[in-house]
């Protein structure tokens, strides 16, 4: 038996039949026997101007021979603060500021504080509550935990933090099937977070939490009105907004992030991902211009925010994150992704009439099928997909018996075609 411990992984089954990859390339993976599989999921929602970029793999190779590492504790070096200046440069108008993590799940767990210590250096120490949402996945980190709003992540890890509570999931099929992007709610399901803000009391609540599009929860656009409605509740009580953007940031949905494309700004937005293409691990946090003054109040000397990791800012996480903003620019990726966006919808909803489909959800170049399940056997289905599809050298992720589909941004309609004809000739066959 390995001693390598998958992650998110059944590890006894995977290692009686390993799936393994030796190289990638542009819309594909490739085996160590030659095949070539179609990526449908951007590597982990990351990949999102395709594998092997040459610009960024020749710019982390450069900066590795340069400056391999140096520490952001009390020094670092240019490319941080390039890198910064680059993204608030494309981030909605008042986000002025980014904190480096190395992964969304650190992301989540710096904003989390952030949000907090916010609170207590503007003298309101008790504002502790933190707020998330059903179907909600913020990550893995004990703060992630939390907040998110996916039960089968959080049960064998309980209890976690105290202080948390949940709106339920703005979407109801019997009304909202076979949607396309943002519905018409039928209901305003944000005044949900009315009702807990008037039951916990608003000067209780440091933060509301969610992401703009649900995305390992199921692909779930936000209904029209609902974002900007969480907006204004906030903004009333003095509460702090953060969009978790791990996977809506970066062109997924044909802009810089989700909050651009949908009209809202919140207070903090996390991000990592396709920050880098995937290529070096790296996240970040961007913040608000109001909420980093509030940390430089106190002397000038102290250490305004005790939190921070070894790999903040690492020189080559910086590099690819500059080389990936210039691909993104110069080879106009969020544009593609707009342009693409009404066929890649057309194409995803063509599958309503395909066999087990019960439910189609889709906005940007993200879109979820999801499938009936066996009697008794919740997820069997699902897991029958990914296998078949494989089997047919594609590359599918399920979660339970939702099938999600986030592709690299570079893709063509071709390749769409053919995604849409493969799961619809192996929904006909499989049981």
């Amino acid at each position: 038996m390995s001693p390598f411990w998958l992650p998110f992984t059944a590890n006894r089954a995977f290692k009686a039949s390993p799936r393994l990859f030796a190289g990638a390339e542009g819309m594909h993976y490739i085996t160590p026997d030659g095949r070539r599989i179609l990526d449908t999921i951007a590597g982990l929602w990351c990949v999102n101007a395709g594998h092997a970029q040459r610009p960024i793999v020749e710019a982390i190779q450069a900066q590795a021979a340069r400056l391999d590492f140096v520490s952001s504790f009390q020094m670092s070096h240019a490319g941080g603060f390039e890198l910064a200046g680059r993204l608030t440069a494309i981030a909605p108008a008042g986000i002025e500021h980014v904190f480096f993590t190395n992964s969304g799940s650190e992301s989540v767990d710096t904003a989390l504080k952030i949000a907090r210590g916010y609170h207590r250096a503007r003298g309101h120490a008790e504002r502790l509550k933190l707020i998330g949402r059903a179907k909600s996945y913020h990550g893995v980190g004990l703060g992630g935990l939390s907040v998110a709003g996916i039960p089968r992540h959080k049960l064998p890890f309980g209890p976690l933090l105290a202080d948390v509570d949940h709106l339920a999931l703005p979407y109801d099929p019997k009304v909202s099937a076979f949607s396309r992007g943002q519905s018409d709610p039928p209901v305003d399901y944000a005044q949900e977070l009315a009702a807990l803000i008037a039951l916990h009391d608003p000067s209780t609540i440091a933060a509301v939490i969610v992401e703009p599009i649900t995305g390992s929860g199921g692909v779930y656009p936000p209904p029209k009105g609902y974002l900007e409605r969480l907006r204004q509740l906030c903004t009333q009580h003095g509460i702090l907004l953060i969009f978790d953007e791990v996977i809506t940031g970066f062109g997924r949905v044909g802009a810089a992030f989700a909050s651009e494309r949908l009209g809202v700004t919140p207070d903090i937005i996390t991000c990592a991902k396709g920050m880098t293409n995937g290529a070096v691990p790296m996240g970040g946090v961007l913040v608000s211009g109001d909420v980093y003054d509030a940390y430089m109040d106190g002397p000038e000397g102290q250490i305004e925010l005790p939190h921070g990791y070894t790999y903040s800012a690492h020189p080559l996480a910086c590099a690819a994150g500059l080389a990936t903003l210039d691909v993104y620019r110069d080879q106009g990726i969020f544009e593609q992704a707009a342009a693409i966006e009404g066929f890649w919808e057309e194409a995803m909803h063509s599958l309503k009439d395909a066999r087990h489909v019960v439910d189609i959800r889709n906005i940007g170049v993200l879109a979820a099928v999801e499938l009936a399940p066996r009697e008794g056997t919740a997820g069997a289905r699902g897991a029958a997909v990914n296998k078949a599809t494989f089997d047919r050298d594609m590359l599918v992720r399920n979660a339970g018996d939702i099938l999600l589909f986030s592709p690299p941004l570079i893709i063509s309609r071709g390749e769409i075609e053919h995604i849409v004809d493969t799961v619809r000739a192996v929904l006909a066959d499989i049981d």
